[in-house]
């Protein structure tokens, strides 16, 4: 269990709106600060890598990256790959771009992998993977325009270039796996860690 001598903050390395909102529907107190990471170059040195290695690494360099500055805090990291046609992708970035992301899905299944990390100044405690399985209708391009112009440049932050908690539901067939962690935050093995290395940031807890 992380010493507690006061409760240290709780820190997500992320801006993404959707793991923050998960976090505080879980009533959870903490603060957001953006993590800068050279994703592409560090998945490209980890080209013979697995996924979930991958997935792993990104979430704890994010996190690494906020704790560094912030030693007294408990830092978050999360991130995804996803996986098609047995070929790492990573977020699109432009619509045109996005366009092609949602072709290539399109009729097909693919799988997400979702890291999430806890780190505490220069040490990292607990990581976590999850692997979900999804699979899209046949697209038409009609179809596809149409949902990048409903949700716009928000697609750019999926890897997938689509929202799951928005329209972008409606182009799914199947989803199997953790819905939390298909939204980018594993959750409730994120909790149990809180439970057991920092309970006094669970609400309704008291540290041992």
């Amino acid at each position: 269990m992380i010493a507690e001598t006061k409760a240290p903050a709780l820190i997500l390395a992320s801006q993404s709106p959707v793991r923050a909102e998960l976090l505080r529907g879980a009533g959870l107190a903490f603060h957001t600060m953006a993590a800068h990471v050279d994703e592409t170059g560090l998945i490209a040195g980890m080209a013979d890598a697995d996924p979930a290695e991958i997935a792993v690494k990104l979430a704890e360099a994010k996190a690494c990256s906020i704790a560094a500055a912030q030693p007294e805090s408990l830092v978050i990291g999360a991130d995804q790959v996803l996986v098609a046609d047995g070929k790492i992708l990573q977020k699109p970035a432009s619509l045109d771009q996005a366009r092609q992301r949602l072709e290539l899905l399109s009729g097909k299944s693919h799988e997400l992998v979702t890291g999430v990390a806890l780190v505490a100044g220069d040490t990292s405690l607990w990581s976590h993977v999850d692997k979900a399985v999804l699979t899209m209708h046949e697209l038409s391009q009609q179809e596809i325009e149409h949902q990048l112009a409903e949700d716009g440049d928000a697609v750019l932050q999926s890897v997938g270039a689509y929202r799951l908690e928005g329209p972008g539901i409606r182009m799914f067939a199947s989803l199997e796996g953790d819905h939390f962690a298909m939204l980018g935050l594993p959750l409730l093995p994120l909790i149990s860690a809180l439970r057991r290395l920092a309970p006094s940031l669970v609400p309704g807890m008291t540290p041992e």
